[in-house]
């Protein structure tokens, strides 16, 4: 039988905490940052309680999925791959197996129900727990721990031990959860209402990331652009803009990133907080999902096409050389050609530097799912093959824009497919490849030399 409790009460059983020191461990992550960032901490508490990373399942004594439920196939496929992993479990009675994150939350009694030879199922903000369920599964069997509405930030820990990918460059979470009602969206329902951190906690984790020699620093939020309302200090509401200007001055930090905002709160003060903060990157990641008014209302977006181009009209005017990426849907429910050619129209007016670009996925529980005018594939199919061919023409022409200009880079490593050559990011997050040997972290310029349709090759200018 598998025990379920919901937090915060009531609590778990007491247990008798276990040693796992040298037990390998394996991650796999689905989804966005924020679920990286999990991740990273999932590792820190694994490798404090005594575990090491290993490279795949196979070697594991221990196996975690970090899931995502954005996408309509993300349970299928997470079924799919519980399926063989149970081969695993056959082989290896002492292997363990634990999911986390938004699939986790959303589908909590299907995974118990459905694969009984899981062992811990933890919600989204259950991260922190994940070492005291494993000692409650390993002696009381297997346990599903989620999180309820009354969940608050006090519930979530800060400072939590963290194994990152790069050691030059951090996720740092400054609001959880989500207020907005997008019709499209799961997000509210698995991560639950919008709640900030306090910016002091905020800032003392990055001075603490600038300690151990982190120089670069991405902001995380569903909407970064509510962070603080909720909070009230005093009475005054931080808000983000106020933020960026603090952490962008710390010492140590080179450069901060932040996703995602929203349209409808972007505001002038955080355009000029980006423009005169030496730390923050000329970069936004500001996601459109559609260029039709209707399909916008729909969505439950809170902006016309023009009132979003007049924003990004606005941040280019404050911040030089500012480079903008954003988020597509084609095939919302009801969406017409009509429709789909004012994505297009302005598409072209936006002149992103980058798309990343969906096909709508009907997520239960959401009102778009039920929503009548559902499209169907093939007409869903043809509409993002077009999409493609214009963003993909938009972005070489930017690229191509770039050639012969001097610009600063970060390095991010040697490339994996050539060692010789170092994968560097500008500081609006264009890939650019340089022939040399940089660790990563170095700032550097580099002369933009040829553009290819999805990065940059430069030359150091040293």
């Amino acid at each position: 039988m598998v025990e379920t409790v919901i937090l915060p009460t009531p609590s778990i059983k007491e247990v008798r905490p276990r040693t796992r020191v040298g037990q390998g461990y394996f991650i796999r992550t689905f989804g966005c940052q924020m679920n990286e960032h999990d991740s990273e901490r999932i590792a820190g508490l694994l490798e404090s309680d005594g575990m090491v990373a290993v490279d795949s399942a196979d070697e594991a004594d221990l196996i975690v999925l970090n899931t995502c439920t954005i996408r309509e196939n993300a349970d299928a496929k997470l079924f799919g791959y519980l399926g063989a992993l149970k081969k695993l479990k056959d082989r290896n009675d002492g292997l363990s197996i634990a999911v986390g994150g938004c699939t986790a939350q959303k589908q909590r009694e299907q995974i118990a129900e459905r694969a009984k030879w899981v062992d811990v199922v933890f919600g989204t903000h259950n991260v922190h727990r994940i070492v005291d369920l494993l000692d409650h599964a390993a002696e009381w069997g297997p346990i599903t721990e989620v999180w309820d509405e009354t969940v608050s930030i006090s519930d979530i820990p800060s400072g939590l031990p963290t194994s990152r990918q790069a050691d030059h460059s951090a996720w740092v979470t400054i609001t959880i959860g989500c207020n907005n009602s997008c019709t499209f969206c799961i997000v509210p329902i698995v991560r639950g209402a919008e709640i900030s951190r306090r910016p002091g906690d905020i800032v003392a984790e990055i001075e603490g990331l600038v300690a151990e020699g982190v120089s670069e620093v991405t902001l995380l939020g569903q909407n970064v652009n509510s962070y603080g309302r909720d909070l009230g200090l005093n009475g005054h509401s931080p808000v983000f803009a106020d933020l960026l200007r603090r952490v962008g001055t710390l010492d140590g930090i080179e450069r901060i990133r932040f996703t995602s905002p929203h349209p409808k709160d972007f505001r002038e003060d955080v355009a000029y907080a980006m423009a005169e903060t030496g730390a923050v990157c000329e970069h936004i990641h500001f996601p459109l999902q559609s260029g039709s008014d209707g399909i916008l209302s729909a969505m439950h977006r809170g902006y016309t096409s023009r009132r979003f181009l007049d924003k990004l009209t606005m941040m280019r005017s404050i911040v030089p050389d500012l480079a903008a990426s954003t988020d597509i849907i084609v095939g919302f429910p009801g969406e017409t050609e009509e429709d789909f050619q004012r994505t297009l129209d302005v598409l072209e007016e936006a002149q992103f530097d980058i798309a990343f670009m969906f096909q709508f996925s009907p997520r239960p529980g959401t009102p778009a799912a039920d929503m009548g005018g559902q499209i169907v594939k093939e007409e869903m199919q043809e509409r993002f093959d077009r999409l493609i061919v214009v963003q993909n023409r938009i972005t070489f022409n930017i690229n191509k824009a770039q050639v012969s200009k001097t610009v600063e880079v970060m390095s991010e490593g040697p490339s994996r497919k050539n060692p010789d050559v170092a994968t560097t990011r500008t500081r609006g997050a264009r890939l650019v490849h340089v022939p040399g040997s940089w660790s990563p972290g170095s700032l550097f310029n580099v002369e933009i030399v040829r553009a290819a349709p999805y990065h940059l090759e430069g030359r150091s200018t040293a």
